[in-house]
C-alpha cells in the first residue's frame, strides 16, 4: 500500500498550492482544500486512474468524492511528507487524539524562543541566516507554568559612576530586562499591574523584507497570535488613563486594527497616525506609482473616557491669513484702527499698490513680499490679527457681531473676544510657541505627520540599526501627547533603545524589554551614552546634560540555556550530548517517552543536523525555559543569594505566584 501513498503524493505535488518553495509538502493546505471540496483538487484527483478508483464512487454516472476517506489517508501515519515528520510521528509527537498537529483546526502558535521571532540560530537581526525558525503549537495544558513570574538574575545599577551589582529594586528605578518579552510582561504584572501610563511598540512586521519568518499557511494567523498574548498583558499593565501606540505597516494594519478592536475595545480607539517614512528617490519603476512612503501608528486607550491626552502643537509656516495690523494698540479697543500689512510693506518701500511693488521687484515679487510680511508679523505678533468667523458663538457675541456690521470700522469687545465688521479677531501672537528652542508659528497636531525625518538617523544615540530604528523626535512627540511628569512608559520591543533613551532625557520613568543582544548597538550601550550626556536626537532641544540611572537584569535561564546550545551546535556528537543531558535533567515534554525515542534511534540517525536540532527544540518542556519565582529556592536551579534577594525585592515580601499571575 505504500506505493499508493507515493502515487497520491506525486499527484498532489502537481498543484503548486500544496508545495512550499523549499519543496516541503503542505499537508494542511491539502486538508483545507479537501474540506472545502476544492474544484482544482477534485479535478487533479480524478485525472489519475488509481486515485479516482480509491476516492470516488460512481453513482448513476456521477463521481462522488469520499472526503472522509481522503482525509484519513493524508493524515495516516504512512503518508508523511518527510523523514522528520515521520520520525516525530513514530515517537508520539502528535496531539492527544493521535492526529497530527498540522491537521488540527484549532492551532495556537506561540514563540517561546526568540521574542523578535528571528530564525533559529540568529542572535542579531541582520545576520540573515538560512536556518530553521523554531516554533510549534503548545496546548493550554502545556503552558500552565510558562507564564508564571520568573526569577531575575545579574541585576546591575548603571549610573554616571559606572555600574555595580545590586540586590534591591526601588519603585523609582528605571528598568531594562533581557529576556523573552511575553514572559517578562507576565512577570511585570506582579509589580506594575495598572501602573503604566504609556506603551509604545514597534513589533516585527509581516513583510517580504522583514526578519519575521512564517510557516506556510499560518503566516497571518501566526503573526496575530504572536501579537495577541502580548497586547493582552500590555492592557493589564496600563493605568485606566493609559494609552498604547503600535507602529505597523500597510500590510498588517487592517488585521491588527481588528485584533485591537477585539482586545482593547473598539470604543477605546483614539486614532491612526499616518507618517511619511520614506521619499520617492529610491522608487524609479513605473509600477511603484503611487509610491508607498507611509507607516501607521494605531493608538488605543485602556479607557477612552479617562485617557490622558495632552494638546500638542507643531511648527508651521507663517500664514498670510494674518494680514491685518492694529494701529493705536495701546488705547481702548474702540480707538483701534485696522490696516492691512501689505499697505505697510508697500509704504515702507515707497509704493502704493501691488502693481508698483511687482514692477519694483520683478517676477519674484510675491516671494519677497511673503518673507517681509512674515518677518514683520513675527516682530509685531501681538498687533497682527486675522478676521475669523467664530464657531458656536454665545448669544451676547452674536448680538455684538450684528451691531458691528452696522457700526463699521470699529472694534468691539465681549470678554476676551474682539469683534470687527461682523468678524472676530484672532491674534497672531497666540499661534507662537517655542519648538526645539525657537519661537515659531504653530498649529494643532493632526494625525498626518510629515515633519519627522526617517532618513538621516545614522548613529543617533551612538548606536546604529539599519532596519527598524525610529527617530527620537517621533518618540518625544508620542510622550508629549500621552505622558507627563512622574509617569511610567514602556517598550517591550526595545531594539537599540530609542524609547528608553528619549524617556531618560525627558525625565520619565521607563521599562524596556529586549531578548536580542545588538552588541555595540545595544540599548545598554545607548543608555550609558545618554547618562554620559550624548547630544544626538532630542538632546539639544531638551537641553540634555547627562545623568540619571537605570537597572539592568535578565530572566534567569533554565531550558533557555539548552535552546541556545542547540542553536549553536555544529555536529551530531554535540547534539547527542545535549540530548543525554536533557534526559538526565528531566526537562523534556511529558508527551515524549524516552524509551520510544530510543526504539526509533535509526530514524533519528537518518535526520539531517537541522532536523535533529528542530526535534530537540520540540521535546523541551516549555514551562521550564526560565526559572519560575516559586522554584527559586530549589537548589537544583542554582540561583545565587544576590539574585534571590533582588527577585524578592522586586516582587515584594510574601509575594506568591497566586497573587502575581
Amino acid at each position: 500500500m505504500e506505493n499508493f501513498y507515493e502515487t497520491v503524493l506525486t499527484v498532489l505535488k502537481q498543484d503548486e498550492r500544496f508545495v512550499a518553495e523549499d519543496g516541503t509538502f503542505l499537508r494542511n493546505a491539502v486538508y483545507e482544500a479537501a474540506m472545502k471540496t476544492d474544484g482544482r483538487l477534485i479535478r487533479l484527483l480524478l485525472a489519475n486512474d488509481d486515485v479516482r478508483a480509491r476516492f470516488f464512487l460512481d453513482v448513476d454516472g456521477v463521481q462522488v468524492f469520499d472526503k472522509i476517506g481522503f482525509v484519513w489517508v493524508i493524515n495516516n501515519r504512512l503518508f508523511l511528507p518527510d523523514s522528520y515528520t515521520r520520525y516525530k510521528n513514530a515517537i508520539g509527537l502528535a496531539d492527544e487524539t493521535g492526529g497530527l498537529l498540522s491537521a488540527s483546526g484549532q492551532v495556537e502558535l506561540v514563540f517561546p524562543y526568540k521574542d523578535c521571532v528571528l530564525e533559529g540560530g540568529q542572535t542579531k537581526e541582520n545576520q540573515k541566516r538560512q536556518e530553521i525558525f523554531y516554533n510549534e503549537t503548545l496546548a493550554p495544558d502545556e503552558v500552565d507554568r510558562l507564564l508564571c513570574p520568573k526569577v531575575f538574575s545579574g541585576a546591575r545599577l548603571f549610573s554616571s559612576e559606572g555600574s555595580q551589582p545590586i540586590e534591591q529594586f526601588h519603585d523609582g528605578d528605571n528598568l531594562i530586562i533581557r529576556g523573552n518579552n511575553v514572559l517578562a510582561l507576565s512577570s511585570l504584572c506582579g509589580r506594575y499591574l495598572n501602573r503604566i501610563q504609556f506603551i509604545y511598540i514597534d513589533p516585527p512586521y509581516n513583510t517580504a523584507n522583514d526578519s519575521f519568518k512564517y510557516n506556510d499557511s499560518f503566516k497571518r494567523s501566526t503573526w496575530l497570535s504572536f501579537m495577541k498574548t502580548r497586547i493582552q498583558y500590555a492592557r493589564k499593565l496600563l493605568r485606566e488613563s493609559g494609552v498604547i501606540a503600535i507602529q505597523i505597516n500597510y500590510k498588517e494594519y487592517s488585521y491588527l486594527k481588528v485584533l485591537c478592536d477585539e482586545l482593547l475595545g473598539e470604543d477605546n480607539y483614539i486614532t491612526t497616525v499616518t507618517m511619511k517614512t520614506a521619499t520617492t528617490a529610491s522608487f524609479r519603476a513605473i509600477n511603484d506609482c503611487p509610491v508607498n512612503v507611509s507607516e501607521f501608528i494605531l493608538i488605543y486607550a485602556k479607557n477612552k473616557a479617562m485617557a490622558k491626552i495632552n494638546p500638542v502643537y507643531v511648527a508651521c509656516d507663517y500664514s498670510e491669513d494674518y494680514d491685518s495690523f492694529i494701529k493705536f494698540f495701546d488705547q481702548d479697543c474702540s480707538h483701534w484702527e485696522i490696516v492691512s500689512v501689505d499697505s505697510l510693506i508697500y509704504e515702507a518701500e515707497g509704493v502704493s499698490s501691488w502693481q508698483q511693488y511687482k514692477r519694483l521687484h520683478g517676477e519674484h515679487w510675491k516671494e519677497i513680499r511673503y518673507k517681509k510680511k512674515a518677518a514683520f508679523c513675527m516682530e509685531n505678533s501681538d498687533r497682527i490679527v486675522s478676521l475669523n468667523t467664530m464657531q458656536k458663538p454665545s448669544q451676547e457675541i452674536v448680538r455684538v457681531i450684528e451691531q458691528s456690521k452696522k457700526e463699521r470700522n470699529r472694534v468691539f469687545q465681549v470678554g476676551s473676544t474682539y469683534i470687527y465688521n461682523g468678524r472676530t479677531l484672532a491674534f497672531f501672537s497666540k499661534k507662537l510657541r517655542t519648538i526645539d528652542g525657537q519661537v515659531t508659528p504653530t498649529e494643532i497636531l493632526t494625525n498626518i505627520w510629515t515633519d519627522i525625518s526617517f532618513l538621516s538617523l545614522g548613529n543617533e544615540g551612538g548606536v546604529d540599526l539599519p532596519n527598524g530604528k525610529k527617530p527620537e523626535k517621533l518618540i518625544q512627540r508620542l510622550f508629549d501627547l500621552f505622558a507627563g511628569h512622574g509617569d511610567i512608559v514602556m517598550d517591550y520591543y526595545l531594539g537599540t533603545g530609542t524609547t528608553c533613551a528619549v524617556a531618560h532625557k525627558m525625565g520619565l520613568h521607563y521599562i524596556g524589554i529586549e531578548q536580542l543582544d545588538y552588541g555595540q548597538d545595544d540599548s545598554l550601550i545607548r543608555l550609558q551614552n545618554v547618562i554620559a550626556g550624548e547630544q544626538g536626537g532630542i538632546s539639544k532641544s531638551v537641553r540634555w546634560q547627562g545623568g540619571g540611572s537605570f537597572v539592568y537584569c535578565e530572566l534567569a535561564k533554565l531550558n533557555q540555556t539548552i535552546v541556545e546550545e542547540i542553536e549553536e551546535a555544529a555536529d551530531d556528537e554535540t547534539l547527542s550530548d545535549l540530548y543525554q543531558r536533557m534526559l538526565q535533567s528531566g526537562f523534556i515534554s511529558y508527551r515524549v517517552n524516552p524509551e520510544t525515542v530510543d526504539a526509533a534511534a535509526d530514524d533519528y540517525a537518518a535526520l539531517s543536523l537541522e532536523d535533529k536540532k528542530r526535534f530537540l527544540m520540540e521535546i523541551l518542556d516549555k514551562n521550564l525555559l526560565y526559572v519560575n519565582y516559586c522554584d527559586m529556592d530549589d537548589t537544583e536551579f542554582g540561583i545565587s543569594a544576590a539574585d534571590k534577594a533582588f527577585t524578592r525585592s522586586f516582587y515584594g515580601k510574601g509575594a506568591s505566584d497566586e497573587i502575581l499571575i
